[in-house]
């Protein structure tokens, strides 16, 4: 991708010889001729590189300096002033800025000093990047030959830019995943924007998406950010997907094509630079042929589909996961029994690793520094589970009810607490509750 550029001065024969050259030599260019117009064009788009000429019309561009590098503290930006305003240009350089140049500006000078201040800005990246990696502690998907294969397809994800579309059971690492996917992509040090689409509707999630504009509704008392503005540069990432509503997903369809869209209440067309990955727990073709998801939509972004398997599919998987979060917990020296590992290997897990990781928190909380034993896995008795003999005549849909029936009932019906304990969304819940009343 060419880097974009833009020129800022106040002199339409310096921004028009800047613009041409810079142009023939392979970048993006935009100008501005004031500050205004500048903080604007910087707090809707992302550029890799500013070119400043410190005296215009309408303010100072020392004084903007600190401000700019705080916003966007990897952008290349280098300063042209006159030949009697050195020691400006220095304060300039201690301020943030990258390098400097005189006027009249030499353009070969001026495309050197471009490239080696992207140097320095992909360099400053890359050492944020690092940094904030290091204080991360780093994640744990499982290593069974299933989940080999998932993260080789995640690998190979990261190397492009294609839309990718997590699909899988509540609480089986989607948002996990989706960020790994991120840190090791080109855009790792652009931001990473997540969205639930099911936590809200209609116009509070068109607003919550795309911005607004004061006024643009009742409560619009101030201008907003949208998160596709948000995630420019970087990685933008919608959860359950599958929830958001038609009309939504009709705007959204142009974002995707287009990269383009516009704040509600405002008729000015911006711009957003993002990556897209999606992630539900539904099937879509299915919710396609109810009319719940758009088939063009669905073609847009299904580029790279990537399935993840339930953590009961995967019960070998159980004691790395067993080992990561206890240490999560502050409790990597707590021995669990192998009778305890068995029994977490024949659980059926309907809130996967979400589940198992409250599991194990209330354990640790029920044992009291004690030893851990099956009277502290309250609903994970042996007798839920089902002998390998018996294995293939039960159903998965039956052992799942009996024991969400069973975690309810628990709770004495206090479904918000249920929820918790089985690590699922009170909504996911009463969806299989209903189900289970069909029946």
């Amino acid at each position: 991708m060419n880097p974009k550029i833009l020129i800022i001065d106040d002199e339409e024969s310096t921004r028009f010889g800047l613009s041409r050259y810079l142009s023939k030599v392979g970048y993006i260019v935009q100008d501005a001729d004031t500050l205004s117009k500048s903080k604007e064009a910087v707090s809707s788009q992302r550029f890799d590189a500013i070119i400043l000429d410190l005296n215009l019309p309408d303010g100072n561009g020392l004084d903007w300096i600190p401000e700019l590098r705080e916003i966007h503290p990897d952008v290349a930006l280098v300063i042209i002033t006159g030949y009697g305003d050195i020691p400006v240009a220095v304060e300039a350089m201690r301020r943030g800025a990258d390098n400097f140049l005189t006027k009249p500006v030499n353009m070969a000078d001026l495309d050197v000093f471009l490239r080696k201040s992207l140097e320095i800005g992909n360099l400053r990246r890359k050492h944020l990047t690092t940094q904030r990696l290091m204080r991360k502690d780093q994640p744990y998907f499982g290593e069974s030959s299933v989940m080999k294969k998932v993260m080789n397809m995640i690998s190979l994800a990261s190397e492009n830019e294609s839309p990718v579309v997590l699909l899988g059971e509540t609480g089986s690492g989607k948002g996990f995943l989706a960020k790994w996917l991120h840190d090791h992509s080109p855009r790792y040090s652009g931001p990473f924007v997540e969205l639930n689409c099911s936590n809200l509707r209609g116009d509070l999630l068109a607003s919550e998406l795309f911005g607004h504009a004061k006024g643009s509704f009742t409560s619009a008392v101030h201008d907003k950010q949208g998160l596709i503005e948000v995630a420019d540069g970087g990685t933008l990432f919608l959860d359950e997907i599958s929830d958001m509503d038609l009309g939504v997903q009709a705007q959204f369809l142009k974002v995707v094509e287009e990269k383009q869209y516009r704040r509600l209440g405002e008729v000015k067309m911006r711009t957003s630079d993002f990556r897209l990955i999606c992630a539900t727990n539904h099937d879509l073709v299915e919710e396609i042929k109810n009319g719940r998801f758009r088939k063009d939509l669905y073609f847009r972004i299904n580029v790279l589909p990537i399935t993840i398997p339930p953590l009961r599919e995967r019960p070998e998987d159980i004691p790395g996961f067993v080992r990561k979060i206890l240490t999560n917990l502050g409790h990597n020296d707590t021995e669990v029994p192998d009778e305890i590992i068995q029994m977490l290997k024949n659980y059926p897990w309907p809130g996967n690793i979400r589940e198992l990781r409250n599991v194990l928190e209330r354990a640790i909380l029920l044992s009291q520094g004690k030893t851990l034993s099956t009277e502290h896995f309250p609903g994970l008795e042996p007798c839920y589970f089902i002998s390998e003999k018996n294995k293939r005549l039960s159903n998965l849909d039956n052992i799942e009810e009996n024991h969400i029936r069973a975690i309810v009932k628990q709770f004495n019906g206090d479904t918000r607490k249920a929820s918790e304990a089985l690590g699922i969304s009170r909504a996911t819940l009463y969806r299989k509750l209903k189900k289970f009343q069909k029946k």
